[in-house]
């Protein structure tokens, strides 16, 4: 069980740095897929549960890390906002992607690109 949730963190880090390449260079296309957040019932389930995996992943692994706090603190925060936002009116969870969207010009995330990609790289770090 361990392994396997070694490699689901590896896996997030490596989704988490593909998401910043993918803000850096095609950044309209983030975009459109931050506005599809919430905007069926699909979408907005499948999105929540998707979230739950590395969280888990995160906390199981958390003892075996570089840092289980970090690990155990941000794995527990993800399951957290992923319980509250079950509860969450779907509608209220794509009026607020949408707000995040427009907020978010394609020249804002492009510049927010290597927070991702840097907090990717960090989490694959603090794995081994």
């Amino acid at each position: 069980m361990i392994l396997i949730a070694k490699y689901i963190v590896i896996l997030f880090g490596a989704f988490l740095t593909g998401v910043g390449l993918l803000m850096l260079l095609a950044p309209t296309k983030a975009r459109e897929y931050l506005r599809k957040a919430g905007s069926t019932y699909f979408i907005n389930y499948v999105e929540i549960t998707i979230r739950m995996i590395p969280a888990a992943g995160l906390v199981l692994y958390s003892d075996f890390s570089k840092y289980p706090e970090i690990f155990k603190l941000l794995g527990w925060f993800m399951i957290a906002t992923s319980v509250i936002l079950y509860f969450v009116p779907r509608n209220v969870h794509h009026k607020y992607a949408l707000w995040c969207a427009n907020l978010l010009k394609p020249k804002y995330i492009r510049l927010l690109s290597p927070l991702s990609m840097l907090f990717g790289f960090v989490i694959v770090y603090f794995v081994f």
